[in-house]
This record gives structure tokens, sequence and C-alpha cells, in this order.
């Protein structure tokens, strides 16, 4: 009788921390998809280096995605194309901000002709999208739509990218 009651005590103490373990540490996959509306260019080269998502909690700080080092041409995304550009796993929550890390590879092509375009704090601080999604157990995909023809601006015979970006 002893040695069941000791593994009936050991039982409901070994389920009971196995079952907050599981509260705590519970991952969900997300992606992030990158989308484009037409414009009235050549090319517009958007270099991305990475990708970070900013959770419910304030203290838990920006979540590097796993995301490839590449330059999009944005008007290959036109027309409901979507291309993937982060995947990972992170803490379930909510996802309040997704930030995108910009390199120095960003440039326009113009009947012809190409620009480099400056990307004013987006090289340092990142271009920041206000979210606000609570994330499923399932995969979760955000879809987010660069808007190549609001977000280029002509400015004395150069280009600068000041990014129009939402989620869809």
């Amino acid at each position: 009788m002893k040695k069941t009651l000791r593994f009936l005590s050991l039982f409901v103490a070994l389920a009971v921390f196995i079952a907050s373990c599981r509260k705590d540490d519970k991952n969900v996959p997300v992606q992030i998809m990158l989308t484009d509306n037409p414009a009235d260019y050549d090319s517009v080269n958007v270099h991305i280096q990475s990708i970070r998502v900013k959770m419910n909690s304030d203290d838990a700080g920006w979540i590097s995605l796993h995301t490839k080092d590449t330059t999009v041409n944005l008007l290959d995304l036109q027309n409901g194309t979507t291309m993937l550009i982060a995947n990972d796993t992170i803490p379930a929550g909510t996802i309040k901000e997704v930030r995108f890390i910009l390199g120095d590879g960003n440039y326009i092509v113009v009947n012809g002709t190409r620009y480099v375009m400056t990307t004013p704090s987006a090289e340092d601080s990142g271009l920041k999208i206000k979210i606000d999604k609570h994330l499923g157990e399932t995969l979760n995909t955000l879809t987010i739509d660069f808007d190549a023809a609001l977000s280029i601006k002509e400015e004395n015979g150069g280009y600068k990218l000041m990014p129009v970006i939402k989620l869809k």
C-alpha cells in the first residue's frame, strides 16, 4: 500500500510539472510573406538583411526570425504574387510589431537608368510595422505589402525610399 501511495504521489507531481512546463515554453510557427502593389518603374530593389518581431510583453525585446539576406525586386511581387522572406518558430502570444532591417543595396531603375536609393534610418533601427496579431497554434502567415508606388520619393535628381508598408 505504501508503494502504491508513493507511486501515485510521484505520478501526480510529475504530471503537474510537465503541464506547467508546457504552458511556459509553447512555441508557434510563423512566416512572413512579402507582396507589392503595381508601380511605374523598371525595378525597385530592396536589400532585406533581417526581420525581427516584438511580442506582447515589453520585456521580451525583439526576436530575430530566420531570414535570408537578399535583395528583392518588389515589382516581381505584384498582382497577388508573394515571396517567403522569414520563417521561424516564436513564443506563443501576440505579435505587436514587425521590423525590417535593410542593407545598403537598395536601388531603383527608371527608364533603364539605375539610381541608388537612400533609406533614412532603415539600415540602423529598421522599418517598423504595427501588427497586434494574436498567433494561433498552427502556422501563422503574415503577408506584408511593401507599396513601391507610394514608398519612392524623387528628390533633387535622386531617389529616397520612404517605405509605406502594411499588413494585408
